[in-house]
């Protein structure tokens, strides 16, 4: 297999804030190449990339979603990534697997909070970048300012390769400053341009900008700096070189410039993406999780699963990034996660959601196939023998959760099944029935996430479910010590009962859960008995004597009693055991505890003091604050009870531009004003009886 094939491949993920028009620039991409025969719209609801119900429904991107398009011979693997906030995760794992990004800034907003998240996502994995600015087609389109907001946000690497002409309604077309030429368009949407010299207004413009770029591309290679030095430019060929080394090396972040709805510089755009952007070859090695594999298209075959399809009638679809050698049809691969082999079958590409049939994955292409058995995304499939793992991929901690319950009785099944073809979908989705509460609970990365997952089990699986906040597994304890004694004794004819006990409670150590000890001296109560009264307080402090929720942190010692010949039995003992706990824990100073969260928020620093104050104000305590990058880390503890509706403040307060991860902390005493409201709830709830009543 030649190198030559996999040099024609661009493998691009095209990410961005939300609303920026990148669903619509790879329609115009689609449309332009003759891949489709319409252009596609994302209002119309007919765009290649929005193929699921809600987001036709939604206008808005919601998923990654692959389609290919040739231009000029090569092949353009695109993947066109979501700019929500809650589903922004699936830029980073589209940068994974495409060698560079086409990041999308609006011609009219410039920069987006998410346009900086998904620029950290390629700075961290170390991948190209090119900007287009976008829109420039709309009223109040403004290219200067949205060049501003892109140097400002990311620096000085940012450099301009195609100056607007005109922007709003005037928008005709560009300048590419390399070539020196204006593309002019007319007015309808074919895409159809003239290439001539650049107008004399914007002569000045272009000198300056060129002059600019010039310098820039310079800088990136010393040879190019050295003859720049000495005579003052640098052939076109040479720009050429040094554009693609400067582009490669991340010391160059070339701005070009489109309105795709009017399919206008469009073209330019793809011959750009051709001529400068990172092809599988231009990466020697790619990292694994015991080194690194070279890109060799001779090589052994290794492959990356990045990404799973689900659908209740098509079956699961992997999609596999080649990294070596060739992917072919109809065989077998081992999969080193799973420890198992697969059997592959068909090949194709994804056309969003039509299948292309394929005859073979070259090295460094992205493909699909169906219906594997065990692989899951962020498995590798190599050939058996050959010790080749890729590193897992990272996704977000869920930052909200909710209780959910089906609407239908003997939905449970169904629930289970669907959202295991979830979770093979979107890996952010977390699911677990809650041992303390007894709730189904499921957690994504934020309302809009959970909302559509709860949507999608109606639709695709048929299964109505209520969603609402979930309830706080709260505990319960005691502060003080006890010593009861306690005497069952039942007679009704025949055998009686009888269990005579004195057992002492104390509170423990938080954390400590429960300790039982015998100290029972002389054979007051026979050795074989002593495990039911285990049992019997065991049992009974899974509803604590307050509001009914589990007791931890006690010690109880049974240290004497005592016992009747005939009466006396493990049921017995078992029930004054039970009965001696409730008594001994009313006794003690019971009190109930609550989970206290680990949370770390990263906001910009001018947020700080809001965030810091609103945590506050959730009976938060503030522990730190760190450094982050650009931003800044505040670290709190927080009761969990006050976080369920952290995630929209946060977004509120921060304009989108904050996260936040928490984790169990530790129990503490809830407040006693609050433990009446507690108590309230779980008689409500039928949880324990109104002891008044």
């Amino acid at each position: 297999m030649s190198a030559q094939a996999s040099e024609m491949l661009r493998n691009v993920a095209v990410v961005g804030h939300g609303q920026t028009g990148k669903t619509s620039l790879v329609s115009a991409f689609l449309y332009d190449t003759k891949m489709v025969n319409r252009l596609g719209k994302v209002d119309q609801g007919n765009t290649v990339t929005d193929y699921e119900e809600d987001e036709i429904e939604k206008k808005v991107s919601i998923q990654a979603a692959l389609a290919h398009a040739v231009h000029r011979k090569h092949r353009l693997n695109l993947i066109d990534t979501p700019g929500f906030a809650n589903f922004i995760w699936e830029s980073r794992v589209a940068m994974t697997a495409a060698d560079f990004a086409l990041m999308v800034v609006c011609g009219q907003e410039g920069v987006g909070v998410q346009t900086e998240k998904v620029f950290d996502y390629a700075d961290e994995l170390k991948k190209p970048i090119i900007f287009v600015v976008n829109r420039l087609g709309k009223e109040l389109a403004d290219f200067d300012k949205a060049l501003n907001s892109i140097v400002s946000a990311f620096g000085k690497n940012a450099v301009p390769l195609f100056l607007p002409i005109g922007v709003g309604r005037d928008f005709k077309g560009v300048v590419d400053l390399l070539k020196q030429k204006a593309f002019l368009y007319g007015d309808d949407e074919k895409g159809e341009y003239k290439e001539g010299p650049v107008l004399a207004e914007l002569l000045d413009d272009v000198a300056t900008y060129r002059e600019e770029l010039i310098e820039k591309i310079a800088e990136c290679d010393e040879v190019l700096m050295e003859k720049y030095l000495e005579e003052g430019s640098l052939s076109e060929e040479e720009l050429q070189k040094g554009l693609k080394i400067g582009i490669l090396a991340r010391g160059i972040y070339p701005v070009i410039v489109a309105d795709a709805l009017s399919n206008k510089a469009v073209p330019q755009v793809l011959d750009f993406i051709v001529d400068f952007g990172p092809s599988p070859m231009d990466y020697p090695e790619t990292m694994t999780v015991d080194g690194q594999i070279k890109c060799d298209p001779n090589g052994p075959f290794a492959g990356f699963i990045f990404k799973t399809i689900s659908d209740p009638y098509t079956g699961k679809i992997t999609i596999i990034r080649v990294y070596s050698g060739l992917l072919k049809a109809d065989s077998s691969y081992f999969n080193p996660n799973k420890d198992t082999e697969e059997r592959i079958g068909s090949l194709f590409l994804l056309q969003g959601k039509q299948q292309v049939s394929l005859a073979e994955g070259i090295c460094g292409d992205i493909v699909a196939v169906a219906k594997l058995k065990e692989t899951q995304t962020g498995d590798t499939l190599t050939l058996k023998g050959q010790k080749v793992q890729f590193p897992a991929l990272k996704y977000p901690i869920p930052s909200i959760s909710f209780a959910i319950e089906p609407k239908a009785r003997g939905d449970e099944g169904k629930i289970s099944n669907a959202f295991q073809r979830i979770m093979e979908e979107d890996p952010t989705v977390h699911t677990n029935r809650d041992i303390r509460t007894h709730e189904l609970v499921i957690s994504g990365n934020g309302q809009l996430h959970v909302e559509l997952v709860v949507a999608k089990l109606k639709k695709k699986y048929g299964v109505e479910v209520e969603m609402k906040p979930p309830k706080i597994p709260y505990l319960e304890t005691i502060k003080g010590k006890s010593d009861i004694n306690y005497k069952h004794k039942k007679q009704s004819g025949g055998r009686g009962q009888y269990g005579h006990v004195l057992i002492k409670f104390e509170a423990l150590p938080r954390g400590e859960d429960f300790v039982f000890e015998d100290t029972i001296f002389g054979g007051s109560i026979p050795k074989n008995y002593v495990p039911a009264i285990e049992k019997g307080i065991q049992e009974s402090r899974h509803a604590g004597v307050i509001a009914g929720y589990p007791m931890v942190d006690f010690k109880a010692n049974v240290y004497d009693g005592s016992y009747h010949d005939v009466d006396s039995s493990d049921m017995a003992f078992k029930i004054a055991a039970t009965m001696a706990f409730k008594k001994g824990m009313k006794a003690a100073s019971p009190t109930i505890l609550e989970p206290v969260m680990k949370v770390d928020v990263v906001i910009p620093e001018e947020f700080m003091g809001d965030i810091n104050g609103n945590l506050s104000g959730r009976r938060g305590r503030i522990q730190g604050m760190e450094s982050k990058g650009k931003n800044h880390v505040v670290k709190a503890t927080v009761p969990m009870s006050e976080m369920l509706d952290f995630e929209p403040t946060l977004t509120s307060i921060t304009g989108g531009r904050g996260s936040y991860t928490m984790e169990l902390s530790h129990y503490e005493e809830v407040p006693a004003h609050l433990q009446k409201k507690i108590i309230e709830e779980s008689i409500r709830e039928g949880r324990i009886r109104d002891e008044e009543e």
